[in-house]
């Protein structure tokens, strides 16, 4: 895997994204389907090269200063091609959404009015560390139509590629043009900003990273950005909260993965229940070692570190958990609020009215009821996978699968109708 893109390259590889989106624009259900079985086989046919080639990215990595949770999203195992292969199969699965007609309705000249569902065009997806994200977002931009460009971070780069390889084959097999899936493979960060300022010719840009990545993409770009800053996610216990309920979906809500988007950073805890559960919360988390901080009413009932207002505005995404006992719902949807970052919030409660109030008014992408918060994820939404996780409120929120790719243009037929 020698082969790297020169910058000067860039306009050659933006071409043919062009040129290919026309090809995939036309191509049936049935031949993406298909290029995308046999991608899956190639993957599941390739598990030595690919963990050969991410063996050698997590030794890379291992001699850098990167978080745990970093160094966990790295790592590609039998498991995880697994779920890769799954997300695979699930995106065959879905509708294709391409040429979906809705909405179709007769104006008042007499003509029919109706909205066809169309690719965005050509995609660009800047990712860190995952390296399933070269699986997952080549095949939901290849089923929504979408030509494709990739660049993944350095330290992830030798499984990108053999990830890469796996998705040509597919498409190379039902004839499809092999550039509709293109990784830049060359990390000068001067190519990222060209192809963030290719306004004519990229129509859309995911970044998935840190919040310093999105945030320097977010400014610089000259493409519309889909924006995901971070993942600072409550669980709000509520009075009537079944207890035992509250210390399961609190517990997984943490511990599942410390380094996912959709893991809890704050626990927030009626007042009314505080002294019965946070006992009982303390318990748990102390045996798997997470460090909990707490406000000073929580610091009245356990003895943890005191927690300050830069807490509340921290993604930890490491064994770290802030605590926070509030007066009641209301402050608890203040707190998410103010504080979090628009992405996954849930409340524990058996009382309807006070699960009405808080799905209403808490304003993020995705908003919980009795379910941990790392259940934010496309795969388990039905979505077959996802390119990313959207805290913006324009064109796309929440979990971005298919329609999220795509855009809808009105279709207009009339029989001759001349306007006075």
């Amino acid at each position: 895997m020698k082969d790297k893109n020169n910058i000067s390259d860039l306009k050659a590889i933006l071409d043919s994204a062009q040129a290919t989106k026309e090809e995939l624009r036309s191509a049936s259900k049935n031949q993406k389907d298909e290029s995308l079985k046999k991608a899956a086989e190639s993957i599941d046919s390739s598990r030595e090269t690919l963990k050969a080639a991410n063996e050698k990215d997590m030794e890379a990595a291992s001699t850098l200063n990167l978080q745990d949770s970093f160094i966990d999203r790295l790592k590609l195992d039998d498991k995880r091609i697994d779920s890769m292969i799954s997300g695979l199969k699930k995106v065959i699965d879905l509708n294709d959404p391409v040429g979906e007609m809705t909405d179709k309705s007769k104006s008042p000249s007499g003509f029919l009015v109706s909205k066809m569902r169309v690719p965005l065009g050509v995609i660009g997806i800047i990712y860190e560390s995952r390296p399933n994200v070269t699986a997952d977002a080549s095949a939901l931009c290849l089923k929504s139509g979408n030509a494709c460009i990739l660049r993944g971070g350095t330290e992830a780069s030798e499984t990108n590629q053999a990830i890469e390889k796996c998705m040509i084959d597919g498409l190379v097999a039902v004839d499809l043009p092999s550039k509709a899936i293109q990784l830049l493979k060359n990390q000068d960060r001067e190519l990222v900003t060209q192809l963030i300022k290719s306004e004519n010719q990229v129509d859309l840009i995911i970044p998935r990273g840190g919040k310093s990545l999105i945030k320097v993409i977010a400014e610089d770009s000259m493409v519309p950005v889909l924006k995901h800053y971070e993942g600072l996610c409550h669980v709000f216990v509520d009075e009537n909260a079944d207890l035992n309920k509250a210390i399961d979906i609190s517990l997984n809500a943490k511990v599942y993965r410390y380094g996912i988007c959709g893991a809890m950073e704050t626990l927030l805890v009626a007042k009314s229940i505080a002294n019965e559960f946070l006992p009982l919360i303390f318990d748990e988390f102390k045996k798997y070692e997470v460090e909990l901080r707490g406000c000073e009413k929580t610091n009245e009932i356990l003895n943890i570190n005191l927690a300050t207002e830069e807490d509340w505005k921290t993604e930890y995404l490491e064994p770290i958990l802030s605590i926070k006992v509030v007066d009641g719902i209301s402050e608890a949807i203040s707190h998410i609020n103010h504080f979090g970052s628009g992405h996954t919030d849930c409340i524990v409660t058996e009382d309807d009215s006070a699960k009405k109030t808080f799905l209403t008014n808490v304003d993020s992408s995705s908003v919980m009821h009795n379910l941990p918060t790392c259940y934010a994820d496309g795969f388990e939404y039905g979505l077959g996978a996802e390119v990313g996780i959207s805290t913006d409120k324009l064109h796309a929120r929440g979990p971005v699968g298919l329609e999220g790719l795509t855009s809808q243009k009105f279709i207009v037929e009339g029989s001759g109708q001349l306007r006075k």
